[in-house]
């Protein structure tokens, strides 16, 4: 088991930035490839970015690209994503998860953890 614990959610004006975090805790978290997704009330969690096991390898949804930034401490057992230039369409619940693949994909089925999210509001 993995247990997940997101921190770093809050209320922003457009254009602005916030860093969300997520602590990992039980099994090793090297060994574990770690995404973001976020879900807007009545529609299904949407794939945002992901990390690879030793953070060399990161994958971005197109909409983020250039704006967001995923990383990693393994030493800390805590992933990052750094968001910037935020969009009001972007406010939702932003939820970490934890994936035995090498690097979780949109495609891919979803991750085995979960955290329990964290509210970002971003108002125009």
């Amino acid at each position: 088991q993995v247990q997940l614990v997101e921190s770093g959610g809050g209320s922003v004006q457009a254009g602005g930035s916030l860093r969300l975090s997520c602590a990992a805790s039980g099994r090793t978290f090297s060994r574990y490839s770690m995404s973001w997704y976020l879900q807007v009330p009545g529609k299904d969690r949407e794939f945002v970015s992901s990390i690879s096991w030793g953070g060399v390898s990161t994958y971005y949804v197109d909409s983020v690209k250039g704006r967001f930034t995923i990383s990693r401490d393994n030493a800390k057992s805590t992933v990052y994503l750094q968001m910037a230039s935020l969009k009001p369409e972007e406010t939702a619940v932003y939820y970490c998860a934890a994936s035995s693949r090498l690097l979780q994909r949109p495609m891919d089925p979803l991750p085995d953890y979960w955290g329990q999210g964290t509210q970002v509001t971003v108002s125009s």
